[in-house]
This record gives structure tokens, C-alpha cells and sequence, in this order.
């Protein structure tokens, strides 16, 4: 089965073509990072906008560099949710006028769902059940998942999300974008045990995140140091990243123990739940995915537990198409039907990924 992935979700334009799910003929990503890098951040009119502009093109390379024709195409899959609504939009208006114009069947796919779907994408797949920690920009959650059509979210955060907090972080220190880019490479020149920053474990048993409080306490940490570190009571900075950079900031220590922190809670709870539920295999996918520390600690940790890890390849991690299409393979290979034509965008997903 050859199944088109069509990826809008948030600031990336992404189209791919693979065959029965795991095999991957093409994949286009068009990254909108200088677009948005002046902000700290994802403009959500501005990603919009791009998505429109570049969608077509995309969706035609993708098509070309698989050597295929859409009269080849079998399925297409595309993302509804969750992510910017806007964004999704664009997506999903063009994969409904490709699904009508050439009578192809349409399967619309959770986001998290395609993220978890990454990992089966390697040689060494995973088998179930497994413990999937998909973290993120906009989403740390962990689930239980006993099978492609179930999927229970066992842990999620509260606040911040990993990705996010990554993100302020380096907009607060006026660092660049994207955050977690950034502090990955700055944070090997640091040291991950000079500042003691919070970690946040919650209640007793808990396999919930908050992230919002190590991001607080990056900030008083620089505003502490300005505040001892500035003779001068007249120059002395405010609040803001770029008045705090003027300093001389250990940012390479701050950001490496920031990244540990983080890094830590997220390797403990994960280990928790999979020992918790019994599992021989954990899954890690999403952006933050990438992180090289997060990957060197999960393979020490699960590693040391004797358990699979299952690592996508970076460029899985991040949002892609292929993991769209794939997912979209399984629904319909897993007994769900194609979707209709007149369903919608959604912004915010229930607790579990569509199919559970």
C-alpha cells in the first residue's frame, strides 16, 4: 500500500510517500525556522501563511522523488490535530481536494499518534506493549501502548512542555531559535552540575511533568547574579535576556544544568512507567527526541534496566510526513475506515490519540 503523509501541525511544510508503512520512498520537510527565528518563536499567522505558499510544491517534490505519479498513491494521510489551527487547515483542506479530485481514500491522523509511529520505522521495530514518551514543543506525555489502536496516556505535563521550556529558556537568555537546537550545542561546552536547578517530580507515584518551575528558576538564578555580579546600582539589568547577556554569565554551565534537570525528570518518570508497567520496550519520539544528552542518558538508563530502547533517527523525531503516512497505514490496516470529507481540525486532542 503506498500512502501519501501530509504534515502541517505547526512551522512545518511536510510531504512523503511510503510503502506499507515502514517503507520510506520520499520525505520533504520545508522548515520555516528563518521565519520565525526574529520572534523566539512560532507566529502562528506567519506559519499559516507559509504553509499555503509552499504546500503544493512539496506535496509535488515528494511525489517526484519517489518516482510516482498520484495516480499511484493508494491512500492519503494527513494530520488533524493537534497543533495551530490554522496550520492544520492548510494541511487538510489540500489533502481533502486531492481525496476528491483523484477518488482517493483519506485517513486523518493524530500528530502524537504519527510521533509514536516514528519509532516503527527503524530496522529493530519495536514490539508490544511498550512505554512511549513523546516529547516535544507542545506536548511530554507518556503512554501505555498495548497495540496500534491502543494507546493510554499514562503521564503528561501539567504546565510547560518540555520543548517549550527549552524554548523560553533560550529566548530568555536571547540565545536564538530554536531552543532546544541551541542549548543541545551550548550546553556540551558547560558544566550539567555547576548550578543546582529544581527538579519537578510531583505528588508520590506521579507520572506527570512541570516544566514552568526549572524555567522560573533559570530566571532568578540570572536576575541573583545580575543583581551580585553588577557594581554599578545604576547599570544594573532588568528582567530581560538581552539586558542579562551583557553580564558575564556562565551560560554555558547554566544552560547545561538547565538541560540536565529537565533531561533527568524526563529519563526517571520514563524508567518509572516502564518498570511500573511491565514493559521490555520503551519508545522516545518528538522533537526534544533529538536531544543529544536525552538520548546519551536513556540509553545508559534504559540500557541499565535491560530494556529496548527505540530511538527514531533524528529527522524522524522532529515533524515529519513519513510518520504521518505510516500511522494512516495502520488505521486502515488496524479495521478503521477512511474519513469522510467533512471532518475538521482539532486544536486540542483528547487525552488519547483517535483509534484508542
Amino acid at each position: 500500500m503506498i500512502v501519501l503523509g501530509i504534515e502541517s501541525s505547526c512551522d512545518e511544510t511536510a510531504a512523503a510517500v511510503v510503502e506499507d508503512g515502514w517503507r520510506i520512498l520520499s520525505s520533504v520537510v520545508s522548515s520555516q525556522i528563518t521565519i520565525h527565528r526574529p520572534y523566539g518563536g512560532v507566529v502562528p499567522e506567519l506559519a499559516s501563511r507559509q504553509h499555503v505558499k509552499v504546500i503544493i510544491p512539496v506535496i509535488a517534490e515528494a511525489l517526484q522523488r519517489a518516482d510516482l505519479e498520484m495516480s499511484s498513491v493508494d491512500v492519503i494521510a494527513v494530520t488533524q490535530g493537534p497543533g495551530l489551527v490554522g496550520s492544520l487547515l492548510v494541511g487538510i483542506g489540500v489533502a481533502k481536494g486531492l481525496a476528491y479530485a483523484s477518488g482517493k481514500p483519506l485517513v486523518a491522523v493524530n500528530h502524537l499518534e504519527g510521533h509514536i509511529q516514528a519509532a516503527f520505522m527503524n530496522e529493530a521495530q519495536p514490539s508490544f506493549p511498550i512505554v512511549a514518551l513523546v516529547v516535544s514543543g507542545g506536548h511530554t506525555n507518556l503512554y501505555l501502548v498495548k497495540d496500534y489502536g491502543s494507546i493510554d496516556l499514562v503521564g503528561r505535563t501539567r504546565d510547560d512542555a518540555a520543548g517549550e521550556a527549552f524554548d523560553k529558556v533560550a529566548k530568555f537568555l536571547d540565545l536564538g531559535y530554536p531552543g532546544g537546537v541551541v542549548i543541545d550545542s551550548l550546553a556540551r561546552k558547560g558544566n550539567p552540575q555547576a548550578i543546582s536547578f529544581p527538579r519537578a517530580y510531583l505528588e508520590r507515584d506521579s507520572l506527570d511533568f512541570s516544566f514552568s518551575g526549572i524555567k522560573t528558576a533559570v530566571v532568578n538564578f540570572v536576575r541573583k547574579y545580575a543583581q551580585t555580579n553588577q557594581p554599578n546600582e545604576s547599570s544594573k539589568p532588568g528582567v530581560s535576556g538581552v539586558a542579562a547577556k551583557e553580564l558575564p554569565l556562565p551560560v554555558a554551565d547554566i544552560v547545561a544544568s538547565f538541560q540536565e534537570a529537565v533531561v533527568e525528570v524526563l529519563v526517571e518518570k520514563t524508567c518509572t512507567a516502564a518498570k511500573r508497567f511491565q514493559v521490555r520496550q520503551v519508545v522516545v519520539a518528538g522533537g526534544v527526541a533529538a536531544n543529544s544528552r536525552l538520548r546519551q542518558r536513556l540509553q545508559e538508563e534504559v540500557g541499565g534496566l535491560g530494556l529496548f530502547l527505540n530511538l527514531p533517527a533524528p529527522e524522524l523525531c522532529t515533524d515529519n510526513a513519513a510518520m504521518i503516512a505510516a500511522a494512516g497505514f495502520h488505521k486502515l490496516k488496524h479495521g478503521d475506515p477512511p474519513w469522510e470529507l467533512n471532518f475538521d481540525a482539532i486544536s486540542r486532542w483528547p487525552d488519547v490519540p483517535a483509534g484508542s
